[in-house]
């Protein structure tokens, strides 16, 4: 509140938006600082995965509450199809500044996102010793978090797919739908 003569103080002020970008650099040293994190409580690149993803859940769903409010002025998303759409363009866009490069079907119940260099494996250097350890299941987790949180119960995960020609394979993310969501879309209609 303003008097006569008075100043507002900047607690009263509201929040400036700012960018809505984070340094790539700050980025990089807090995604390793969760890995170490993790990875002094796992005894297995299996559990490491797993706390990777589980850390990833909460991420996905507070995605998907500040881009609907942000994008889709608080519409919900009821079709698979919409849903797999959304963070194909929209979640991808908003965490890694680009758009998935691919979702594919492969099954009614079995879909696949695609990137060929994720930015979360971008700047991991695997030691040998964990040898196949895909810190791409972060992301596998924020996906399980926005499918979750929307209705869309599926397990999914992240492995590496080999391309031809190419030294550095892709990542994958596999998601594979829970009855009850393929049952919903029946009644919905395709």
């Amino acid at each position: 509140m303003q008097r006569k003569g008075l100043q507002i103080s900047s607690v009263d002020r509201p929040l400036p938006k700012g960018k809505s970008e984070v340094s790539l650099s700050a980025f990089a040293f807090l995604f390793s600082e969760i890995v170490q994190y993790h990875r002094t409580r796992a005894s297995s690149i299996a559990e490491l995965e797993r706390r990777l993803e589980d850390a990833g859940t909460g991420v996905g769903v507070r995605m998907l509450e500040i881009l609907s409010y942000r994008e889709k002025g608080n519409r919900r998303e009821i079709r698979l199809q919409g849903i797999l759409q959304f963070i194909n363009t929209n979640i991808w866009r908003c965490l890694f500044g680009k758009v998935a490069d691919s979702l594919e079907v492969y099954n009614d119940d079995e879909y696949v996102i695609s990137d060929r260099s994720p930015l979360v494996n971008r700047f991991i250097s695997v030691p040998k010793d964990l040898g196949d350890l895909n810190c791409a299941a972060f992301v596998a987790g924020i996906i399980k978090g926005v499918l979750e949180i929307a209705g869309f119960p599926a397990e999914v995960s992240a492995y590496y797919a080999p391309v031809e020609g190419q030294i550095h394979p892709r990542t994958n993310f596999f998601m594979k739908f829970s009855p009850e969501v393929l049952d919903r879309e029946a009644r919905l209609g395709t």
